[in-house]
């Protein structure tokens, strides 16, 4: 899965900086140094979001955030679901013990950009809340029942991420 492999991909920054693409120069992100990733980023990418946001039937999206050290643009790709107008995502790193550093990232800078297909939204990351989990949990699980099983592989609660769009 994307975020399976994120913990190999994404620096973390010292000093968060915004990155909504209103707020970024024209900065090239560095994209996941997997291989079979970063091929699915730049499919999505170069086709301008007409190829890739269909991965094995699921769902996804580029996600652009500030590395916390290298304070890089990092992007990656992952599954995600909508609640109303948010975007949600889920932090598994296929139940590894640590979080994904994408989300890592978006917690030390939550300002954050998504391509969804062909469009482009500047987003503010936020963990869902403990009322607010369960439900959308369930969601995600119903897209991919696989973070079940992540869930069970690993003894660190498996963060969902709520993508909230902002204004530029």
């Amino acid at each position: 899965m994307p975020e399976e492999h994120e913990a190999e991909q994404q620096e973390q920054s010292e000093q968060p900086e915004q990155v909504g693409q209103s707020e970024q120069p024209e900065e090239a992100p560095v994209d996941s140094p997997t291989g079979w990733v970063a091929a699915h980023i730049r499919r999505y990418d170069r086709s301008g979001g007409k190829e890739g946001a269909k991965w094995y039937g699921l769902d996804t999206l580029l996600l652009t955030t500030r590395g916390r050290k290298s304070g890089k643009l990092r992007r990656t790709a992952v599954i995600y679901g909508r609640d109303g107008d948010n975007v949600v995502v889920v932090g598994s790193n296929g139940g590894k013990p640590e979080h994904p550093l994408w989300y890592l990232n978006l917690v030390a800078s939550p300002e954050a950009h998504v391509q969804i297909g062909e469009e482009h939204l500047d987003v503010r990351a936020r963990t869902a809340t403990a009322e607010e989990k369960p439900d959308l949990w369930k969601l995600m699980t119903g897209l991919f029942p696989q973070y079940k099983s992540y869930q069970k592989k690993t003894t660190r609660e498996i963060p969902v991420v709520i993508l909230e769009p902002v204004e530029p």
